[in-house]
């Protein structure tokens, strides 16, 4: 069986996979701070609700991380990251009993997300390449272009959090992941298609219109 065949037999359902699980942690975490003091009599500040999201947070990151591994075969090396710093700054936010630590951890992810980015292209090495070959097969061009993207996106991001987090209450700064950081990054998203379509490197361009016979 050729590889071409073995790809185009993986259900549909499992492209699915990876997004959701990031989405997880996160999703765990906004539900448990809106919904904590309901099952919590020491959830009566935002900030107690902070902290058990946080213990939750943590914990869904812990298992959200293997399985990954063992439905894709491999270990996603974004998530791997970000779930570094979740376990970091969240056990000093706990242990410390200090929010500002989980607060500031989008902001030095995605500014590291940024410059790891952007010092592969001082180096001519478009690092998104190495990371999303498997899945795109886009020209050099292509691939040095949407690294920029990225990694000025990255900026944007924790330009964003630093906002929220600095100006704005804790329940709101929280929302703001699922309302505003989580949109923005799927819009982002999508809007990198018609660079995709226009730098893809082959015939096999999914994101091409079909051809009508």
């Amino acid at each position: 069986m050729s590889e071409s065949t073995e790809k185009a037999e993986v259900p549909a359902w499992r492209k699915l996979v990876p997004p959701l699980l990031e989405l997880g942690p996160l999703l765990a975490f906004f539900l448990t701070n809106g919904n904590c003091q309901r099952i919590f009599d020491s959830c009566a500040d935002e900030k107690q609700r902070l902290f058990v999201g946080t213990a939750v947070f943590m914990i869904t990151t812990m298992i959200v991380l293997p399985i990954y591994r063992v439905l894709e075969r491999r270990w996603p090396i974004m998530p791997l990251v970000g779930g570094f710093f979740i376990l970091v700054f969240g056990g000093l936010t706990l242990w410390l009993q200090d929010e500002i630590f989980i607060k500031m951890k989008p902001t030095i992810v995605n500014t590291l997300f940024a410059t790891i980015l952007g010092a592969g292209l001082l180096f001519g090495r478009p690092l998104l390449k190495i990371m999303f070959a498997a899945a795109f097969r886009l020209t050099n061009e292509g691939w040095t272009i949407l690294t920029k993207r990225w990694a000025v996106f990255f900026l944007v991001l924790a330009c964003v959090n630093e906002v929220m987090w600095r100006f704005f209450s804790t329940d709101t700064w929280i929302a703001s992941k699922m309302a505003l950081s989580m949109p923005l990054t799927i819009i982002f998203a999508l809007a990198q298609t018609p660079l995709l379509k226009r730098h893809w490197d082959g015939d096999d361009n999914p994101f091409a219109p079909e051809r009508k016979e």
